[in-house]
């Protein structure tokens, strides 16, 4: 039973209410804070990005929260003029789920770094993903430490030297697409801090996906990683590079879209000529699969060297989630008059001690 069927307002999926009928612009979601990242910072144009996205849902603004973890990019909640919280470190998808189950009525987004989601906070990231709250998780991936002054992070490439890594990582980075559909996350999507039209249309699908939603972002960092993404901001490496996914369109890339991706034997992905492959050979991309093998195999096309990477929506699937099924426990318990907690906690199963 679903918080709409239970008569409860929501927020998220195709139910975006309750709203407002009077215009915003971006201005509307700056707040009075200074804003305080190193000149150069990804942040700012995601930062950006976002105030210039949120008028567009309709919502009030009183209705949207933002709940950040530790980290440079924690400190959003800050600069955005909704409800916000900064919290603790790595634990912003608890305190999300807790904001999503019991107030229906927001629209709740996590802000968090490859840092701060990826290493302490681990495994609160994964069991939100893997109970579907209805949350939305912006996940900034700059490969590094950057508020602690540039140590190593759990997506860092190996043989990369840190202060915390003098002689160089031996660690096998985490892919965090790869990650989240492994967690089985009902909606996965990847996105360049420089490409607003790119971040604004996954960010959009994200907002209106009811259930929980990953948006990872690659993010430069200028002091202590910089540059890590610019072959993917050239416009030349970026045509090589770069893989659109979009719903319904063969899989292809290039310069002239003479690259594609076509199946194999295995159940994987492999790229290849389009003149060789063929045009009916070609993937077409349908992020609606509900067997997350699929959307997997596309994650692994890309590696730490970024010589391919797929970027869009790699995965939008519809399942129950978990906020809608407690709430609904909890009106099916009112309407069976189920014993008080009094009861409960002194019933069949308690003993009494004897000194």
């Amino acid at each position: 039973m679903t918080a709409t069927e239970l008569g409860l307002p929501t927020v998220g999926g195709l139910d975006l209410v309750p709203h407002t009928d009077e215009p915003q612009k971006a201005k509307d979601y700056k707040s009075d804070q200074e804003v305080r990242w190193c000149p150069g910072c990804g942040d700012y144009v995601v930062l950006n990005t976002v105030q210039s996205f949120l008028p567009t849902l309709g919502l009030k603004r009183e209705n949207i929260v933002f709940v950040s973890g530790i980290g440079c990019s924690s400190r959003f909640p800050y600069y955005l003029n909704t409800y916000g919280m900064h919290s603790i470190h790595g634990r912003a998808p608890a305190i999300a789920t807790g904001l999503a189950t019991t107030r229906p009525d927001l629209s709740v987004w996590v802000v968090t770094g490859d840092g701060d989601a990826l290493s302490i906070g681990g495994n609160h990231l994964i069991h939100a993903l893997r109970r579907n709250v209805n949350i939305k998780i912006l996940l900034f991936n700059n490969r590094i430490y950057g508020l602690t002054k540039g140590q190593y992070s759990p997506t860092s490439g190996q043989g990369m030297v840190t202060k915390s890594t003098p002689m160089g990582s031996v660690d096998t980075p985490f892919n965090p697409v790869s990650l989240a559909l492994g967690a089985e996350a009902t909606f996965v999507g990847r996105a360049l801090d420089s490409d607003r039209a790119g971040l604004t249309e996954v960010l959009t699908a994200a907002a209106r996906h009811r259930g929980s939603a990953v948006v990872e972002i690659y993010q430069n960092c200028p002091i202590f990683n910089d540059g890590a993404f610019d072959v993917l901001k050239d416009k030349d490496e970026a045509a090589q590079r770069l893989i659109p996914l979009r719903a319904g369109e063969p899989i292809r890339f290039g310069p002239e879209a003479e690259y594609g991706v076509t199946a194999t034997g295995w159940g994987g992905f492999e790229i290849g000529k389009v003149s060789e492959i063929g045009e009916d050979n070609l993937v077409v991309h349908d992020p609606s699969i509900s067997d997350t093998a699929y959307a997997f195999a596309l994650s692994r096309l890309g590696d730490q060297n970024l010589n391919h990477t797929p970027v869009g929506i790699f995965r939008d699937v519809d399942r129950p989630t978990y906020d809608d099924q407690a709430r609904a426990q909890v009106e099916q318990a009112r309407e069976a008059k189920a014993p008080n907690l009094q009861s409960l906690l002194t019933g069949k199963d308690t003993w009494t001690v004897v000194a």
